[in-house]
C-alpha cells in the first residue's frame, strides 16, 4: 500500500496591491506570516427612545482611531432600543490605544447617560471578509 498523502501546507494569503497591514511578507507567498487581528461583537442597548442619539455618538469621529479596520453601528430590527456594534483591529493593543484617544474619551462620557446596558460582548478573531483586505 502506498503512503497517505502528506497534508497540504497551510495556504497564505497573497499579497496584492490591497495587501493587509496586517500581514507581513517574508520572501515568497507561501512564507507570508498572519498577525492576528482583534474583534469585538457587542449589543448595547440605550435608554428607551434613545437608540438614535447614541448611534450618533458612537459614529462621530470614526477616522481617527490608528489599528481600526472596521467599526459598524447597526440598529436591532426586533429591539427599538439595541445596537450591534462591530469592530475589527491590527490587534488588542490598538484597541486598548484606541480607548485613550481624547475623541473616544469624550464619546464614552457623552453616550454613557444614553446607555441602559451591555447585553453581549464577544472577543473575536477576525480572519478576512469584505473591506478586510
Amino acid at each position: 500500500m502506498g503512503r497517505a498523502p502528506a497534508d497540504p501546507p497551510r495556504r497564505s494569503v497573497l499579497i496584492s496591491g490591497l495587501a493587509a497591514p496586517w500581514l507581513a511578507l517574508a520572501g515568497t507567498p507561501a512564507q507570508a506570516q498572519e498577525v492576528v487581528m482583534y474583534g469585538l461583537i457587542g449589543k448595547m442597548t440605550a435608554k428607551a427612545g434613545e437608540r438614535a442619539a447614541l448611534a450618533a455618538i458612537l459614529l462621530e469621529g470614526l477616522t481617527g482611531m490608528p489599528g481600526c479596520l472596521s467599526y459598524v453601528v447597526a440598529e436591532d430590527p426586533a429591539d427599538p432600543d439595541a445596537l450591534w456594534i462591530t469592530e475589527a483591529w491590527e490587534s488588542p493593543d490598538a484597541h486598548r490605544a484606541s480607548l485613550s484617544l481624547p475623541s473616544v474619551q469624550a464619546a464614552i462620557a457623552k453616550g454613557r447617560p444614553l446607555i441602559a446596558g451591555m447585553e453581549t460582548l464577544a472577543e473575536t478573531r477576525p480572519i478576512g471578509g469584505h473591506g478586510l483586505g
